[in-house]
């Protein structure tokens, strides 16, 4: 199949012109923070010194896991399906953050072992009722892994917008995550698992067991998309294409916490570039996740011990992008403002 090539964003001489629009204005040098590098990171994906949020939206992709019959959850597999129903009632936290920032959501069935039907709201591109269970065979087949990254892909390609944040919701994708995160960072399995929806210590240790048998399984499988098909869900495969499409058309991505930070870890194994177009929303308290950043030499926005997933940490940071155009956009100059300039 066909996988999207993403451009790197530098440009020297547009660089020095953000940094030049930044310095300008009225305050002193480096004063904004973290805002004056989002500014420049903003500019450089939108080849602008005028950049601009418009549009933005949330997709939060759900599905099913196999694995989860392996006693790795604290929660029943039913809960992927009816906290998709809270999706569509508007009940759960990402609605309330997301209608809060002005920020559209769209839910995506993308493996969830339940029948929706025709739903308001509820885009339908189930790939099967769940993943395989992967201490037993491959999460999926190679042809549900490309049927997955094209619906993603797909996705993105209609979305209008320059931001598009990423959340999801499937019980057990912790597991996959974590079987990801080490098989690609070769970090230790004791640093990539973590309580996901709330094991105890010994829930802790039999989802490493899992993990470290099924990991045993397969010591041959090294190729992104090939531990993604091995120990993955079709919920983490349709965001790794949805990225790869986003960073492709130059919009902002915007990344969660855990799970969909180990979609992008796929997506930037195979094409590398994709960094420079993701915001990393904030760092999550679910073990791993800041190795995992880390290891993308990412830098998060904000520290609020939040795990929950279905995007409300990518709600939650979009005020951000909106201070950092807005300043870069609205802000007087000394020139402008007539005030006078440092004398250092």
């Amino acid at each position: 199949m066909h996988l999207p090539y993403i451009a790197p964003t530098a440009d020297a001489v547009l660089s020095q012109a953000l940094l030049d629009a930044i310095n300008n204005k009225t305050k002193p040098l480096g004063s904004l923070g973290r805002l004056e590098t989002l500014a420049a990171q903003l500019g450089l994906i939108q080849r602008t010194t005028r950049v601009r949020i418009a549009d933005p939206a949330i997709l939060v992709f759900a599905g099913d896991h196999g694995v989860v019959a392996e006693g790795v959850s604290a929660y029943p597999q039913d809960v992927t399906w009816q906290m998709v129903e809270n999706f569509l009632a508007d009940g759960a936290a990402i609605n309330v953050f997301a209608r809060q920032n002005g920020c559209a959501l769209h839910v995506v069935d993308a493996g969830v072992n339940h029948v929706f039907g025709e739903r308001p709201g509820l885009l339908d591109r189930k790939v099967a009722p769940g993943t395989r269970n992967f201490a037993v065979e491959a999460a999926m087949t190679r042809a549900q892994l490309e049927t997955a990254l094209e619906q993603g892909m797909a996705l993105v390609r209609d979305l209008p917008g320059t931001v598009v944040g990423f959340g999801e919701m499937g019980i057990g994708n912790t597991t996959a995550a974590a079987a990801i995160m080490h098989k690609l960072t070769g970090l230790p399995l004791s640093e990539c698992v973590g309580a996901g929806t709330g094991l105890s210590a010994e829930g802790i240790q039999r989802k490493q067991q899992v993990i470290a048998a099924a990991v045993a399984r397969h010591t041959d499988i090294t190729d992104p998309l090939d531990v993604l098909a091995t120990f993955g869900g079709f919920e983490i495969a349709m965001m790794a294409g949805a990225m790869l499409k986003a960073a492709e058309l130059r919009k902002v991505l915007l990344i969660d916490g855990f799970i969909v930070t180990s979609a992008l870890l796929v997506a930037a194994r195979l094409q590398p570039a994709i960094l420079d177009y993701c915001v990393f929303a904030h760092c999550s308290n679910e073990n791993g996740h800041r190795l995992m950043l880390e290891a993308l030499g990412a830098e998060p926005l904000l520290q609020l011990g939040l795990r929950l997933g279905e995007g409300t940490g990518s709600a939650l940071a979009l005020p951000l992008l909106h201070a950092a155009a807005n300043f870069l956009n609205e802000m007087a100059t000394f020139a402008s403002a007539q005030v006078s300039t440092s004398a250092q």
